[in-house]
């Protein structure tokens, strides 16, 4: 059997690159033999995460539109036509048997290339509301893997197959490990905890608002596993003098986070929003205002809709924070409820059902 070869285009955030990566991952056990090449954007966090994984990587001169008029956006013409041209070149000296697409600016150009080429190509999509790149990739893509139902609006009903995000696999069954996680943070197990999470680069808001609530939280006899990003933590270490509050600037073991938390407050990022349901804790999602097309609020409104979690804007939290929070963390049927309902959207064989779409295309 000839050696199979595929190109995986996804960056810009850890939201792309995760996907990417866990996919590549599970191409390698199904095609131990199989040839991976990773296309990324220059400067931008795939080109170290990448390498990290065990992948090669190459980078294309290409970054986003503005929405205000930059020396990038006179600059974006010029880039898209460089990143097309040199996608080209990859496509055809790497001869791929498949392209798999995770979103992100470089993921564009090079889906785009390997389609006119006749390349099959396959999209994943991991937020409610696709972005412009996916869109745009769509008419010609052979597969889209979607993460929440009713995309038909966006992308052609017959292309779509809804499987879920890729999540890592240790968050599979986190419930079993919440000894080990007490014992690893040095959490007192008389106490609810609360996880705080701002994304992958952590969050302004998020943090201000627990370090204005953090008195206030306290007193509710809870304690504070606080992931406030590496942009924060000189601001915000200070707290930790407090007792029973822990601030992080990342957080390695999120798989033992999760299994120590009782209740989370988070951004609601694509990723976030997948692993959580498969964490299947009770749920507060912030989403963060200034995301294109406002993913992440309709990515938080599709799990609130099946009442599997709570949302507030950040508009609201100088004055609802307090109470919302309160009703749910002394209410223990509630909190059961939001578990459950959380846990009923999960799709733990995502990473699965992807490659599966994939080997459909190697076969046909």
């Amino acid at each position: 059997m000839s050696t199979k070869k595929f190109i995986i285009s996804g960056g810009g955030t850890g939201g792309h690159i995760y996907p990417a990566i866990a996919i590549a991952n599970e191409l390698k056990q199904r095609f131990p033999d199989s040839d991976i090449l990773f296309v990324g954007a220059n400067n931008k966090m795939e080109m170290q995460k990448v390498p990290q994984a065990g992948y090669k990587i190459v980078g294309l001169w290409i970054a986003g539109i503005q929405r205000k008029l930059t020396l990038d956006n006179v600059l974006f013409p010029i880039k898209l036509i460089s990143s097309l041209l040199k996608s080209r070149k990859i496509v055809k000296e790497f001869k791929p048997d498949v392209v798999i697409g995770t979103g992100g600016f470089a993921s564009g150009p090079l889906l785009k290339s390997a389609a006119s080429l006749g390349v099959p190509t396959v999209v994943q999509e991991q937020n409610s509301y696709p972005g412009i790149t996916n869109k745009w990739l769509a008419k010609q893509a052979k597969k889209i893997c979607v993460a929440y139902e009713n995309l038909e609006q966006f992308f052609p009903k017959e292309k779509i197959v809804f499987t879920g995000n890729p999540v890592r696999k240790d968050l599979i069954n986190v419930a079993n490990n919440k000894q080990e996680a007490l014992q690893t943070y040095n959490l007192n197990p008389s106490k609810k905890t609360i996880l705080i999470l701002g994304g992958s680069l952590g969050s302004r808001r998020i943090n201000q608002l627990i370090a204005k609530e953090l008195v206030w939280l306290l007193a509710q006899n809870v304690q504070v596993l606080w992931q406030c990003g590496k942009l924060y933590y000189d601001e915000y270490q200070v707290h930790n003098e407090k007792d029973g509050v822990q601030v992080h600037a990342f957080i390695d073991r999120m798989d033992l986070a999760y299994a120590a938390a009782d209740v989370v407050i988070s951004r609601s990022g694509a990723s976030s929003v997948s692993e959580l349901c498969i964490v299947g804790k009770p749920v507060l999602f912030i989403p963060s205002p200034n995301v294109a097309e406002d993913h992440q609020t309709k990515n938080a409104q599709a799990i609130v809709d099946k009442q599997g979690a709570l949302l507030l804007k950040e508009t609201q939290l100088d004055t609802q924070f307090q109470p919302v929070f309160e009703d749910v963390l002394h209410n223990e049927e509630k909190m059961q409820k939001l578990s459950e309902n959380i846990q009923q959207l999960a799709k733990p064989n995502a990473t699965n059902d992807i490659v599966e779409e994939i080997i459909k295309l190697l076969k046909s």
